[in-house]
């Protein structure tokens, strides 16, 4: 299973440097910093309640909250602060944004139609007394920046909760804008 693993990634990569010359892939676009940060977008993940995971209103896109899935396919849980480190849940932020991102590409295409990321809503399940939050969002934050730069850059909100849909230890949703 490793080797298929080992051999996805490989050929992935392949093809990410291929199409190196793509518009998609020009260098400094979100599509080739994806690919040297060795990120390979996932499946959109279906929604597991009455919702859809984007929504276009003109030159904006609304994106659902996401929570984080691990490797094997489940939902990573916990709660920062008792049984997950901040490390634990800025690293299950991470993967949302990355999440957010493949639900934006399967929404409108092209990465590079990004004008600006307006704005992040991250909710941290969390002990009462955890005070942190925006550190643990940051995981989130500071992947937007690191794909998409300076239009990375956003107005966001840090909030704990005592409680996430299935068990997550972080939600992350998103707003943005679109060239015209």
């Amino acid at each position: 299973m490793k080797n298929i693993l080992l051999l996805t990634v490989l050929f992935l990569s392949f093809l990410g440097l291929a199409r190196a010359g793509d518009a998609c892939c020009a260098p400094g676009s979100p599509e080739a910093r994806l690919a040297a940060a060795n990120i390979v977008l996932p499946e959109v993940p279906a929604a597991i309640a009455n919702y859809v995971p984007a929504v276009r209103m003109g030159n904006i896109v609304v994106l659902a909250g996401q929570i984080a899935k691990g490797s094997d396919g489940k939902f990573i849980t916990g709660k920062v602060g008792a049984n997950l480190t901040l490390e634990e849940g800025a690293a299950a932020a991470r993967i949302c944004a990355i999440q957010l991102i493949a639900a934006l590409k399967a929404e409108i295409g092209d990465l590079s139609k990004v004008k600006r990321i307006v704005r992040v809503g991250g909710f941290v399940n969390c002990t009462d007394d955890y005070t942190s939050q925006s550190k643990v969002v940051n995981g989130a934050s500071d992947l937007l920046v690191e794909i998409f730069g300076e239009a990375g850059r956003h107005a966001r909100a840090a909030v704990g909760v005592p409680s996430l849909p299935a068990g997550a230890p972080v939600e992350i949703e998103m707003m943005v804008e679109l060239k015209d």
